[in-house]
């Protein structure tokens, strides 16, 4: 087995961006979902509302953006915008994530004002992950020590590409592994589904444990290039992919040592 592809968001929900080698840090790959969009109470804004949040371009240096530029922001029709990430003096901010109370640092006039102009809307904020240690996880499946930035629930996340394919071929409708939005698409596995049963997983020089499946919402129903929803994944998941109420497709990870990580890396396993 071996690691066919690394995905990062840098802001959440917008348009995935591929690297060829990336670092894995406590709170993630380096780069991944460490900042996002806010409506003016302070509640995430997600594709699932906003699905126009996929045309925006979001870049950091971990993904290739311009030297000194902590986050590059870009999309059709609009004039870049080049962000730095706030410092100290920058005001925290109450913000959820979901249900989860969280607080965040402003990013400030600028970018909010970028943002609004981008998807249309005069309430939305650009926040920034200031210290990840301080996000509180579910017990019930993260350890001391195990936290993540912006992510929906764990730091890292994982499919393999049997488990892809099975899903494309049951499915009426295509549907690419992009769709789920996994941060590493593994190549080689043997059999669709085969990481419900790991335990451990290691990648180059990082190391991480299996903390739950993931469930999956209407997000993934959505075409990223047309903005358009259909049914699928979620109807043929429901056919052979559901218990607990429930559809389920890849796995949540957290990560046990950080370290470097490669397109081509080997991947061993523990079950």
């Amino acid at each position: 087995m071996h690691l066919a592809a690394i995905n990062l968001h840098p802001v959440k929900s917008t348009a995935i961006r591929p690297v060829e080698e990336a670092y894995v840090g406590r709170a993630g790959i380096v780069g991944d979902r460490e900042w996002m969009v806010v409506d003016g109470s302070g509640k995430l804004v997600t594709a699932r509302e906003m699905r126009e949040l996929f045309t925006v371009v979001a870049d950091t240096p971990a993904t290739g953006g311009p030297d000194g530029v902590d986050l590059l922001l870009s999309r059709a029709g609009m004039d870049p915008l080049e962000v730095s990430a706030p410092g100290e003096e920058a005001p925290m901010v109450d913000v959820r994530l979901f249900e989860k109370a969280l607080t965040a640092r402003a990013v400030g006039d600028a970018a909010d004002a970028w943002v609004r102009k981008a998807l249309g809307r005069d309430d939305l904020r650009l926040m920034w992950c200031a210290d990840p240690a301080k996000r509180p996880m579910n017990p019930a499946k993260y350890r001391p020590g195990e936290y993540a930035s912006f992510h929906d629930s764990s730091p890292v996340s994982l499919i393999s590409d049997a488990s892809a394919a099975q899903i494309d071929e049951w499915a009426d409708d295509d549907v690419p592994v992009g769709r789920f939005r996994a941060n590493l698409l593994i190549g080689g596995v043997a059999a669709a589904f085969a990481e419900d049963d790991w335990k451990e997983v290691a990648i180059g020089g990082a190391r991480f444990r299996v903390a739950a499946p993931i469930d999956r919402c209407v997000m993934t129903t959505i075409d990223p290039e047309t903005l358009t929803s259909g049914k699928d994944p979620l109807r043929t998941l429901a056919v052979h992919r559901k218990w607990d109420g429930k559809v389920w497709a890849a796995i949540h990870l957290a990560v046990v040592h950080p370290g470097e990580i490669a397109v081509g890396d080997e991947v061993v396993v523990s079950e």
